[in-house]
């Protein structure tokens, strides 16, 4: 069988994070949700998402497939219940579609949000669903606790150093070539799993659920609070609490990140500080793309939501609720606005576009850093988001 994840209508209100991957690559709990579904399945995913993604996430077909929602993080019962669909039916809660065995013919007359055109079958199990921004940081304690017995059941952990204090060592698991020294670790809260070759430097305190990506670095008496996940290639100091960083990005100095999202190709300033609560204590407001305007999250708690090659400077403050588009690079001194759209320059005076020849050369460079090449094909994604930027004033 050949699965193909699609993104659904949730997408929208997944910008400015899903400007450059589809929704199956936002990453929440330890895993991509295409990594979860890989590792459930046992195989390869393809993806049907915007044109302009299409030439790095291309579409594989075969003469028998079955479309999944991008949006969802399996579980075994779902997985079970997908591979039991028979050509034509749909597997769908009664909100939205999970899965669709469409057989030979993938795009057929309907959209992929619509039915298979055969029998539904109801799954109402207890399942994770991303549908907006801050549902990443929100339901990462739940997506931790999934991954972790995922990726750990049936295998045994490397050994922790005895200079370290621990709390909960059941429910600690640490990978091959991870280093841990000095360093205060509480799993008693909730998991606590430590990738491939990452590192937590002297005097860092950790409090799970918490994972830590492959070659990602906490620095030296970092205060982490779960549930918090610091995505492959990362690195962080200073004080975060309930955040979610994809990969490749840096907070790697003193400063306070709470309730956040940051994408990939990342670097927060030292001291950059992000408020994650209104002295009024109301519900905080995100910037919703679709909606072009600022919508009621229904949380108390919500910080910075960041996406893919955005920057910002040293002492920079961020507002609660603040949405930072693409490759924007942001400093000066008061705070920043609530909502900065994509290609920006500047800060709380005035900010410019920032050219996309620029951008591209700066991507390059940090690419460049990692033994990475942005290649036309990247260079191709970033210039389509700086068109639709330019085309769409909400972008």
């Amino acid at each position: 069988m050949n699965y193909i994840l699609f993104d659904d209508s949730s997408r929208s209100n997944l910008l400015p994070l899903t400007f450059m991957r589809p929704v199956a690559d936002i990453r929440i709990g330890i895993l991509t949700i295409r990594e979860k579904w890989e590792r459930y399945l046992q195989t390869n995913t393809s993806t049907i998402t915007e044109s302009y993604l299409a030439k790095k996430y291309p579409i594989k077909q075969a003469d028998s497939n079955i479309l999944i929602n991008g949006s969802v993080c399996p579980t075994p019962e779902m997985v079970q219940a997908i591979k039991a669909l028979k050509e034509n039916e749909t597997l769908s809660t009664t909100e939205y579609i999970i899965a669709m065995n469409v057989g030979g013919d993938v795009f057929g007359e309907n959209e992929v949000t619509d039915t298979a055109g055969g029998e539904t079958v109801i799954f109402d199990d207890a399942h994770i669903k991303v549908n907006f921004t801050y549902d990443i940081f929100s339901k990462n304690g739940e997506a931790i606790k999934d991954d972790f017995e995922l990726l750990t059941k049936g295998r045994k952990s490397e050994k922790l150093s005895d200079t370290n204090r621990v709390a909960g060592i059941e429910n600690i698991f640490i990978e091959k070539g991870a280093k841990v020294e000095f360093a205060t670790l509480n799993a008693t809260t909730g998991p606590i799993y430590i990738g491939k070759d990452a590192e937590i430097m002297e005097n860092a305190v950790i409090r799970g659920p918490f994972t830590l990506g492959e070659n990602a670095v906490v620095k030296m008496a970092a205060k982490i609070y779960g549930p918090t996940t610091i995505g492959p290639w990362s690195k962080v100091g200073g004080e975060i609490n309930n955040s979610v960083f994809f990969a490749h990005s840096n907070k790697a100095h003193d400063g306070f990140v709470g309730q956040s999202v940051i994408s990939e190709w990342c670097n927060l300033g030292s001291d950059t500080n992000v408020s994650n609560l209104k002295n009024t204590y109301e519900n905080v407001r995100l910037w919703n793309y679709p909606q072009g305007s600022f919508k009621d999250t229904g949380l108390t708690f919500c910080g910075l939501i960041m996406g893919d090659h955005s920057k910002c400077g040293i002492n920079t403050m961020i507002n609660t609720g603040t949405v930072i588009g693409v490759n924007c690079n942001i400093y000066g001194s008061g705070y920043q606005r609530n909502y900065i759209p994509s290609f920006r320059w500047g800060g709380t005076g005035r900010n410019s576009i920032y050219d996309i020849n620029k951008a591209i050369k700066v991507a390059s460079i940090v690419y460049g850093r990692r033994e990475k090449d942005f290649d036309k094909i990247e260079q191709d994604i970033l210039k389509s988001v700086f068109d639709l930027t330019i085309q769409n004033s909400s972008y």
